[in-house]
This record gives structure tokens, C-alpha cells and sequence, in this order.
């Protein structure tokens, strides 16, 4: 009976700490989405990395910023050196003290860092009900399957179901740890136009996006990749050559001969 009694127990611990986490509003896990980087073969999709820089230019850089992205770093994504000037131009950046000891403001240069929306993190918490809008620059690797989680939590904005306690001011989104964020749904069909004339569907958008952050993120991912792949192949071809020479060495040996013999 005492067995039985500890299992009871148990058993509703187990419940409790199940209701526990429900309460506390588990994240679903992420979509499953085939990205042109993924694998020790893959690459970047230049075309799409370049929808998702207009995507972040446009949409994502009035909250977030990119604090290890420079400008130059676009030449990396097909943008020729004129583009990048002009991309840089279009944007402030702290200049030098000027004579009087007053703080100046110049045009961005390709060797700048993409600037802030904001000043400083508290202008930031002020003009977003109080949430810090977080830097992009590591975003995919800093979150567990993070391409995926962040093309997930952009397009899985919803309807909060009715018996759902949403805090003024939050939206809902159940890849988003909790169910509710700050960040109000960022992409709409049609929010960009794209360049190269494809359809700006919100899907698009943050496939492209996804494409470019992760660029930002991993910018060597390609060439490490062609790397590993020359790397098995030099090994491939020092293992057929090294079998070769074992075999030319020990056929003497297995045939009864002194390896020393003429």
C-alpha cells in the first residue's frame, strides 16, 4: 500500500509541474524550413540575401541594429563597391568634435557600422513600451535551431484563443517563449518592394531575411564549408595513396621474399 501511496504521489507532482508549464506557456517548436546554407555542401542564396538586406533596411532597422555589420560586408552578398557607398550615404553617424567641443554627425562610409535606430538602450525602452528591442547581428546563432525559430516567430503571429490571458500591449505568437511579445507583427504582404520583382509575400520576406541575418551572423559559413570540402578531399587522396604504398611495401612480406633482396 505504501508503494502504491508514493506512486499517487508522484504521479501528481508529475501533474502539477505539467499544469506548471503550461502556465508558464511553453514556445512551439520551430518550423522545419530547407535553407539553401544548410549541410556541409551548402551555400548562400546571393539573390535572396540581398531581399533580406531590403527587408532589414526597410522594416527591421527602425527598432533593431546591427552592431557587428559594416557596411562594406555587403560586397559579400554580390552589392558592387558605388551601391555600398550610396547604401552607406544614406545614413548618420557620429562625426569629430568640431572646434568648439560640440558633437558633429557625418555620412556613413562602407567601413561604418550599420547605426542604431536609437541613441542609447533607454530611447530604445521608451519608444517600445518599455521592451529592448534586441541586436540582429547574432540572432540565428544565438538561438537554439535559430533560422528556423526566427522565420517561425515572423510568420506565426496569431489570434490569441479566447481563453488566453494577453497582456495590454503584447501579441501573440506561440513560437515565442510564453506566447506573448512585445513586437508587434512586423512583416505584411506587399511591406517591401522588392528589387528584382519578386512577390513580397510575408513568407518571402522572412525566408529572405532569415537568409541575410544568417549571413550577418556566419559571414565565412561558405567558405568554411568549400574548405571542409577541399580538406576531404586532400584526405581522400592521402588515403588511397598511403593504402597504395602500404600495399607495395608489405607484397614482398606476404610473399615469403626479404624486403632487403634484390
Amino acid at each position: 500500500m505504501k508503494f502504491v501511496k508514493n506512486i499517487a504521489i508522484a504521479l501528481g507532482l508529475g501533474s502539477l509541474a505539467f499544469s506548471g508549464a503550461q502556465a508558464a506557456g511553453t514556445a512551439e517548436h520551430p518550423l522545419e524550413i530547407d535553407w539553401s546554407f544548410n549541410g556541409p555542401l551548402g551555400q548562400f542564396d546571393m539573390a535572396s540575401a540581398q531581399r533580406g538586406w531590403q527587408v532589414y533596411k526597410q522594416v527591421c532597422s527602425s527598432c533593431h541594429s546591427l552592431k557587428y555589420f559594416r557596411f562594406r560586408n555587403l560586397a559579400d552578398i554580390g552589392y558592387e563597391e558605388d551601391m555600398i557607398k550610396a547604401f552607406a550615404a544614406e545614413y548618420e553617424v557620429p562625426g569629430e568634435v568640431d572646434d568648439y567641443g560640440d558633437p558633429t554627425v557625418r555620412a556613413a562610409l562602407p567601413q561604418d557600422v550599420f547605426p542604431s535606430a536609437f541613441p542609447n538602450d533607454n530611447a530604445a525602452r521608451s519608444a517600445n513600451a518599455g521592451a529592448l528591442p534586441p541586436d540582429l547581428s547574432l540572432m540565428v546563432k544565438a538561438r537554439h535551431d535559430g533560422a528556423n525559430y526566427v522565420y517561425s516567430l515572423l510568420v506565426g503571429y496569431e489570434d490569441a484563443p479566447a481563453d488566453f490571458d494577453l497582456s495590454s500591449g503584447m501579441s501573440y505568437n506561440p513560437y515565442f517563449k510564453g506566447s506573448q511579445i512585445a513586437m508587434a507583427e512586423p512583416l505584411f504582404e506587399g511591406a517591401v518592394d522588392y528589387e528584382d520583382g519578386t512577390p513580397a509575400t510575408k513568407e518571402q520576406m522572412a525566408k529572405d531575411v532569415v537568409q541575410f541575418l544568417t549571413y550577418v551572423a556566419e559571414p565565412s559559413l561558405q567558405k568554411r564549408h568549400e574548405m571542409g570540402i577541399k580538406v576531404l578531399i586532400y584526405l581522400l587522396i592521402l588515403t588511397i595513396i598511403l593504402y597504395i604504398s602500404m600495399k607495395k611495401i608489405w607484397r614482398p612480406v606476404k610473399e615469403g621474399k626479404n624486403f632487403y633482396e634484390d
